[in-house]
C-alpha cells in the first residue's frame, strides 16, 4: 500500500511540476520581453548592451541567452510531449517531494529577488555594460548587504531548477550558468571600478561580492 502510495505521490509530483515550470517559463520570458521593449522606448540608448562581438561580455550574454531560451522551450515541451524527459537524463533519485518542492520554492523567490533588485534599480537597470554609465553607483536597499543582489537571485533560481527538474540537463544549465554569472560579474567589476575609481574601492571593502 505505501508503495503504491509512493508511486501516485512521484506521478502527481512529476505532473505538478511540468505545468508549473511550463507556466513559470513562460511568465518569466514574457515579462522580460515585455520590460525590455517598455525600457527600450523610455531610454532611447537602450537597455541591453551584449557588448563588442566575441568579447567576454558578448559571450556571457549569449550563453545565457541559449540557455534562458533553450529551458524555456523544454519546459513547455515537456509539458505536451512527456517522453521529452526520457532525453533530460533524469536523476530519479533526487525526483523526491522535499528536494522538488524546495527547489520550485528557491526557483520562485529566485525570481522575485531579481525582479525586486530590477524594479529598485529603475531607470539604472542595464542588461550588460553600459559603455555611457552607469550615472551612480547604486549602493542602497539590498546593495548595501550583496554587491550583486540580482545576479543572487539568477543563481538561486539556477539551483532552484536543478531541484525541480533533476536532470543532467538541468545540471548542466546551472553549472554554465553559474560559470557565465562569475566571469560577467568580473566584467562588470573592473567597469565599475573604472567609472567609479575611490568610490567603488571603498564600496568593495564594506560589501561583500555575494554575502
Amino acid at each position: 500500500m505505501y508503495y503504491e502510495t509512493f508511486l501516485d505521490d512521484s506521478a502527481s509530483l512529476v505532473e505538478f511540476t511540468r505545468i508549473y515550470l511550463a507556466i513559470f517559463y513562460t511568465f518569466v520570458a514574457g515579462f522580460y520581453t515585455f520590460r525590455i521593449i517598455y525600457k527600450n522606448k523610455k531610454i532611447p540608448s537602450g537597455v541591453v548592451f551584449p557588448g563588442d562581438k566575441f568579447c567576454s561580455s558578448w559571450w556571457n550574454h549569449m550563453v545565457f541567452k541559449c540557455f534562458r531560451v533553450a529551458i524555456w522551450l523544454v519546459c513547455v515541451v515537456r509539458l505536451f510531449v512527456p517522453e521529452v524527459d526520457n532525453y533530460l537524463g533524469m536523476l530519479t533519485i533526487l525526483n523526491g517531494w522535499p528536494g522538488v518542492m524546495f527547489g520550485i520554492f528557491l526557483l520562485t523567490a529566485g525570481f522575485i529577488l531579481t525582479m525586486f533588485v530590477h524594479f529598485h534599480m529603475a531607470s539604472l537597470w542595464r542588461s550588460g555594460i553600459d559603455p555611457a554609465g552607469p550615472i551612480e553607483l547604486k549602493t542602497t536597499g539590498l546593495y548595501e548587504y550583496s554587491r550583486n543582489p540580482m545576479f543572487l537571485g539568477v543563481v538561486a533560481a539556477q539551483l532552484g531548477f536543478f531541484l525541480a527538474l533533476p536532470s543532467i540537463f538541468s545540471m548542466i544549465c546551472f553549472i554554465v550558468g553559474l560559470a557565465a554569472i562569475y566571469r560577467q560579474v568580473l566584467v562588470e567589476e573592473e567597469h565599475l571600478a573604472q567609472c567609479f575609481s575611490v568610490k567603488y574601492k571603498e564600496y568593495k571593502q564594506l560589501v561583500p561580492r555575494w554575502l
